[in-house]
C-alpha cells in the first residue's frame, strides 16, 4: 500500500478572521501615517533646498536640562526621542506576533523570518561589495538593512494597488522581524562608551516596570513617568535610547485571558500607534529628510561607494534577499504558495520592502557621526534608494492589480450582511441556510416582476 503524500503547508493562505481584522485595522493606521511620512518627507527636502540655513537652525537648536544630561538638539530629540515610541509600538507587535499571531507557530514563522533575514543579510553583503571593490568605508553596512512599513504602506495607498491581506500581513511581519534586528544592530554595533550606573538603573527601571505589570497594577500616570525616566537614563547611558522603547513594548502582555476582547498589549498598542504614526515618525522624517539636493550631490550619490552601496542593497539587495529566501524556504519545505498568488506578487512585495526610510536614516546618522557631509549624503542615497524601489514596486505591483482588487472583493463580499465576509463561512451550515433564504427571496421577486410583465405584455397585444 503506497504511503500517503505528506501534506503541504500554504504560504500566503487566508488568515483567520481575528487576525485579518487586527492586521488591517494595524495597517490601516500605518498607512495614514505613512502618508503624514510622505508629507513630511517632502516638507523637510522643499525647506533643506529652499531655506537650508533656518533648517539648520532650527533642527540643531538645543534644549533640555544639562543638569540630567539632555542638552539635546531638536534633531537629536526626533531620533533618540521620538522614535522611543516608535520602536515602543514596535515592541508590542513582536511580542504580538510571537503569541498570537504569525510567528506563534514555528513552522509557520520559519518562512517569513528567514526571508527577513535573508532580506538584511544580502543588502549589507551588497554595501560591503560594492565598497570592498570601490575602496570605501563599511561602516554603513547597516544602512540598506532595514524596512520601512509606514512608507510602503503610503506608496500604496498613492498607486492604488488593492494588495491581498495575506501580502500585506506578509509584509508587516517582514518589517516587524527587521525592526527586531534593527534594534540589535543599534545595541551591539552603535554603542561605544557606556555608562554603567546609568545603564544598571535603567535595567532596575524596567525590572520595576516589569513588575508593576505582572501586579496588575493600572494608570498611565504610573507607567507614563516611569517609563520617561527609563528613556532619560538609557539616553545617559550610551546605549541608544530606542533600546528602552522595544524592551518596554516586548514586556506587554500580548495573549488574551478569558472574557477579555484585547490583551493589555493590544489595547496599549491602540492607543499608542496613531500617536506614532501621526506624530513621532513624521516629525523625526522632517528633522532628518532635509539633504540638500542638487546636480552634483545626484552625481556623487550613483559614483561614491558608499552611496552607491546603500542605492544597490535597497533596490537590489532587499528583492533578492528576500525573494531568493522565501523561494529558498518554499523549495526545500513542505511549504507552497497560495494557488490564487504567484511568484511574481512575492518578489514585487520583496522590492516594496526596499523602501528603508525611517531606520535607515536613523542608521545613517549613528553610522557616520564623524563625517557629517558623507551622512548627507547617506542621507540622500536612502531617499533615491527608497524611491527607486518604489517605483519598481509599483510597476510591478499595478501589472498585477486587476486581480489584486478581485481578490480584495472575495475577501470583502459579506452578501447575507452578517459582518463576516463570507469567505470566512463557507464551511458554517447557517450561512447557507440564510443565503438560501436570500436568494429564494430574489427568486419569488424576479417570479413576482415576471406575472408583472406578462401581463402587461397581454394588454398590449389585446385589443384596445
Amino acid at each position: 500500500m503506497t504511503a500517503p503524500t505528506p501534506r503541504r503547508s500554504l504560504f500566503l493562505g487566508r488568515m483567520s478572521l481575528p487576525e485579518r481584522n487586527f492586521i488591517a485595522d494595524a495597517l490601516r493606521t500605518e498607512t495614514v501615517g505613512g502618508v503624514l511620512l510622505l508629507v513630511a518627507a517632502l516638507t523637510a527636502l522643499i525647506w533643506a533646498n529652499t531655506m537650508g540655513g533656518s533648517y539648520e537652525a532650527v533642527r540643531g537648536f538645543h534644549l533640555g536640562p544639562a543638569s540630567l544630561g539632555l542638552d539635546l538638539s531638536i534633531q537629536h530629540w526626533a531620533a533618540n526621542g521620538l522614535l522611543a515610541v516608535f520602536f515602543f509600538v514596535a515592541g508590542i507587535e513582536l511580542k504580538r506576533e510571537l503569541v498570537a499571531g504569525e510567528l506563534r507557530d514555528r513552522r509557520a514563522a520559519a518562512l517569513p523570518v528567514i526571508a527577513a533575514v535573508c532580506g538584511m543579510a544580502v543588502p549589507a553583503l551588497v554595501y560591503t561589495a560594492v565598497n570592498t571593490i570601490g575602496g570605501g568605508s563599511l561602516q554603513g553596512w547597516a544602512v540598506p538593512t532595514a524596512t520601512d512599513i509606514a512608507f510602503a504602506l503610503a506608496v500604496l495607498a498613492v498607486i492604488g494597488t488593492s494588495l491581498p491581506s495575506a501580502l500585506r500581513a506578509f509584509l508587516l511581519t517582514l518589517a516587524v522581524v527587521d525592526d527586531l534586528f534593527a534594534i540589535l544592530i543599534i545595541a551591539t554595533f552603535f554603542t561605544s562608551k557606556i555608562n554603567f550606573v546609568a545603564l544598571g538603573l535603567a535595567v532596575a527601571g524596567l525590572g520595576l516596570f516589569y513588575l508593576l505589570l505582572r501586579k496588575g497594577v493600572r494608570g498611565w500616570y504610573v507607567y507614563v513617568p516611569l517609563a520617561v525616566v527609563i528613556w532619560a537614563l538609557m539616553e545617559n547611558s550610551g546605549v541608544h535610547a530606542t533600546i528602552a522603547g522595544v524592551a518596554m513594548g516586548l514586556m506587554l502582555r500580548c495573549h488574551r485571558h478569558d472574557g477579555e476582547k484585547h490583551s493589555p498589549g493590544e489595547h496599549i498598542e491602540h492607543l499608542v500607534r496613531p500617536i506614532s504614526a501621526g506624530l513621532a515618525v513624521p516629525l523625526f522624517a522632517l528633522f532628518s529628510a532635509g539633504v540638500a539636493i542638487s546636480g552634483n550631490a545626484l552625481h556623487d550619490v550613483f559614483t561614491q561607494p558608499e552611496t552607491l552601496g546603500v542605492v544597490l542593497g535597497l533596490v537590489v539587495g532587499k528583492a533578492v534577499g528576500i525573494f531568493g529566501g522565501t523561494w529558498c524556504t518554499a523549495r526545500f519545505t513542505k511549504a507552497e504558495l497560495n494557488p490564487d498568488l504567484k511568484w511574481p506578487d512575492v518578489f514585487a512585495v520583496a522590492s516594496l520592502a526596499g523602501i528603508g526610510f525611517t531606520v535607515s536614516l536613523l542608521i545613517g546618522e549613528l553610522a557616520f557621526t564623524d563625517d557629517l557631509a558623507l551622512a548627507d549624503e547617506i542621507k540622500a542615497s536612502v531617499l533615491i534608494g527608497s524611491l527607486l524601489a518604489a517605483v519598481c514596486a509599483g510597476i510591478l505591483l499595478k501589472l498585477r492589480n486587476a486581480k489584486y482588487r478581485k481578490l480584495c472583493e472575495d475577501e470583502e463580499r459579506d452578501e447575507d450582511l452578517d459582518g463576516i465576509p463570507d469567505i470566512y463561512e463557507l464551511d458554517n451550515p447557517e450561512y447557507h441556510l440564510r443565503m438560501a433564504a436570500i436568494h429564494e427571496a430574489k427568486a419569488a421577486e424576479h417570479r413576482r416582476r415576471a406575472e408583472v410583465a406578462s401581463g402587461m405584455h397581454t394588454g398590449d397585444d389585446g385589443p384596445a
